[in-house]
């Protein structure tokens, strides 16, 4: 009897010696954690933020909004030209949008990159960037929504720890306060707090009630954010490598049936199979209608993720909401159900 070993190794003999190609194992074919991970400067007063939209275009109180934060903050915000026009649904071209990110990242003066808008967009620069130039300038860009492109991919690539966060938070805002805090004042071993949400919220819209999926503590690099964006990459160039890690998920304003789907995609990706656990946010506006025959999205979430038998919560307060928190992808963190809660077990910020 031939063993599978040597059946193997004989066919792929075979193939090779009429000058057919062998077909990598899926193994290989998978992305890796970078070997490097280039940590940012800590924001300090009196630094300059460059204020881009690689996406959607923004509107006037959109730039207006971001500006007062980042003053407030102590910083001096600074833009480009290009941050402004309608291509169509995008604030530019691709090549001026994907140009306007680079000029913030090689130019001396800017100390950090806050993205005001997401929507769509981000994606299509990913083939413009210049990623041996960008490893070369370490800079915070915060973002959240569409910027999960970059974020994820700057990580893969260059191992740029990004920040997912508010983009032009309303003054003295949880969200505002979560940004300023993290980025000004790291500290090693530091809890992402959850907003704690009245009844009347909790009683009014479902998706807004934190629960557990499966119980248990996990440890891992954390990486995600937007559903729809981390199912777009997925099989490109530019998918996440999921192995121990902890993945972060949000979306806003799809159906379940879509919220399934895009689960059931993730669910298939040899590497996702190896996450260490699963952190979803707040969903808004992404639950079954009012009379509708259609699972819940607690149904869909608990169905797609019970069966991995892996630490799971739903619920942390981050994601297309006013009480969003920030959160550094390519750090080290905890997972505690129990308490439900993600510690950073390092600085993201030097």
């Amino acid at each position: 009897m031939i063993k599978r070993r040597d059946f193997i190794q004989n066919s792929s003999a075979a193939l090779l010696a009429i000058g057919l190609p062998v077909r990598a194992s899926v193994k290989s074919q998978e992305t890796t954690h970078p070997p490097k991970i280039n940590k940012p400067k800590r924001l300090r007063k009196g630094d300059v933020v460059g204020l881009i939209a690689p996406g959607y275009a923004i509107t006037e109180e959109q730039l207006e909004r971001s500006v007062k934060a980042i003053k407030a903050m102590g910083m001096e915000p600074y833009h480009t030209s290009r941050i402004f026009g309608n291509h169509g649904y995008l604030s530019n071209t691709d090549a001026e949008r994907a140009e306007d990110l680079m000029h913030m990242f090689r130019n001396p003066k800017v100390d950090a990159i806050f993205c005001i808008r997401g929507g769509y967009g981000c994606t299509r620069i990913l083939d413009l960037l210049d990623f041996s130039l960008l490893a070369q300038h370490t800079k915070i860009l915060l973002g959240y929504s569409d910027i999960t492109a970059l974020l994820n991919t700057f990580y893969q690539k260059i191992g740029l720890i990004g920040f997912h966060g508010a983009m032009g938070p309303e003054l003295d805002s949880y969200a505002y306060n979560g940004v300023k805090d993290l980025l000004m004042h790291p500290k090693k071993k530091w809890i992402l707090e959850n907003y704690q949400f009245d009844e009347d919220t909790l009683l009014n819209d479902p998706v807004y009630e934190p629960y557990v999926i499966t119980p248990g503590t996990a440890k891992g690099k954390l990486v995600g954010g937007n559903l729809s964006l981390l199912s777009a990459m997925n099989g490109t160039d530019y998918g996440l490598d999921y192995s121990d890690t902890i993945v972060c998920i949000e979306d806003v304003g799809e159906a379940p049936y879509r919220i399934d789907r895009m689960l059931t995609q993730l669910l298939s990706t040899p590497s996702f199979k190896k996450a260490a656990g699963v952190v979803f946010g707040v969903c808004a506006g992404c639950d079954k209608k009012e009379g509708s025959d259609s699972f819940s999205l607690k149904e869909v979430v608990t169905d797609r993720l019970a069966p991995m038998g892996i630490p799971a919560v739903y619920g942390m307060s981050f994601g297309h909401i006013a009480e969003t928190f920030t959160f550094p992808i390519g750090i080290e963190a905890v997972l505690d159900t129990d308490s439900f809660s993600l510690r950073l077990e390092e600085k993201p910020l030097t």
